[in-house]
């Protein structure tokens, strides 16, 4: 597993970080977290600012 950071693109707010498998894993925990089936689930809303999925490389 890997560590991700999931921010929305547009205010830079981190929505999550934590552990995952991949991208699409990441996006869909942090949705459970805040309520929702999946990332598929979220609101409009919240996609239309962009979300992006970073994996955090932590052997600086």
């Amino acid at each position: 597993m890997s560590i991700f950071q999931i921010k929305q693109t547009k205010s830079g707010a981190v929505l999550w970080t934590g552990a995952a498998d991949n991208e699409q894993t990441a996006l869909d925990a942090m949705a459970r977290e805040a309520g929702y089936r999946d990332f598929s689930a979220l609101p409009d809303a919240i996609r239309a600012d962009g979300i992006e999925a970073a994996k955090l490389d932590l052997n600086a």
